[in-house]
């Protein structure tokens, strides 16, 4: 693939949504106030980015056991070559950080292989982000051939002082030079020290739609659909799904086109990001009794 999977992910987090203005829905069973809605959908955004992150992570690693990892040119004392020279993460590293430990089983260009990111009792990273525990990259196969599976396995992880459980599975769908990979996290869990805390079950899908016939990444763009569930313990539960796919050009900060369906108990809003496809910053928020416009 031409461009690094990571990238895209990155930019199709999806924001929180300031929904104070919102009037509540008349078909609400339990009802949610505004400044709870508020907090639950920053939470919801809070907690993707941290499962987009260690996809990210994943990848990242990948990338450099396609390229640079991989120490072609010295030979073992065991008679093998081609070890892995762990300080040529360069990818991963500069998503961590000095603190970081970073091994792989075996040691060898061979797959399945096993790279663990390992923040010990407390690793401050390059984000400024305080992390501790262990992220597990089982990778099947190089993550960048079609039907590779990436699984990423949370232990003990926290950020700062939200524990994130779960395991994420990244399948590489890629097909005729089109980037295409589907996500799927299980037994998701996030829990913060004052006490609130949800399970995150969802998939996503990814698709590249236009670019792949060029070597250029900027006229690249791709499509994304989503579903998410998420379930606090007092019985509030946030479903998140793709009414139509999110189209994002990677030329383009923001998602330029699409339909996302948001409910909160028996509430719902929309996030409509056009139809035209047009680049901008705009979007509107649509619930029961009206719209408002929001900027991403």
């Amino acid at each position: 693939m031409k461009c690094r999977i990571s990238a895209a992910i990155a930019m199709l987090l999806l924001m929180a949504l300031s929904i104070g203005s919102c009037k509540k829905d008349d078909t609400s069973q339990t009802p949610v106030s505004d400044t709870e809605a508020q907090t639950i959908s920053q939470e919801d955004a809070a907690a993707e980015g941290e499962y987009d992150d260690v996809t990210e992570m994943g990848l990242a690693a990948g990338a450099d056991l396609q390229s640079g990892a991989v120490d072609n040119g010295r030979i073992a004392t065991d008679g093998n070559t081609a070890r892995i020279r762990i300080d040529l993460f360069v990818n991963l590293a500069l998503k961590l950080g000095p603190c970081v430990t970073i091994t792989a089983e075996p040691n060898d260009t061979t797959f399945p292989k096993t790279v663990t990111v390992n923040y010990g009792d407390g690793c401050v990273c390059r984000d400024g982000k305080l992390r501790k525990g262990k992220v597990v990259l089982n990778f099947s196969a190089p993550v960048h051939k079609s039907g590779a599976v990436l699984t990423i396995t949370l232990q003990d992880y926290y950020v700062n002082r939200a524990h994130i459980e779960g395991v994420k599975t990244v399948t590489n769908l890629s097909a005729n030079g089109a980037v295409k990979y589907s996500v799927k996290i299980a037994g998701g869990k996030v829990a913060w020290p004052n006490g609130r805390g949800f399970t995150y079950e969802g998939t996503k899908t990814v698709t590249q739609i236009e670019g792949a016939a060029t070597a250029s990444c900027a006229d690249d763009v791709y499509s994304t659909e989503v579903s998410t569930t998420i379930k606090y313990a007092n019985g509030v539960t946030v479903t998140k799904n793709t009414e139509s796919p999110l189209i994002k050009p990677v030329a383009c900060h923001w998602i330029a086109k699409g339909k996302l369906k948001l409910t909160i108990n028996n509430r719902v809003l929309y996030v409509d990001f056009g139809t035209t496809g047009d680049c901008d910053d705009s979007a509107l928020l649509i619930w029961a009794n009206g719209q408002v416009e929001i900027k991403l």
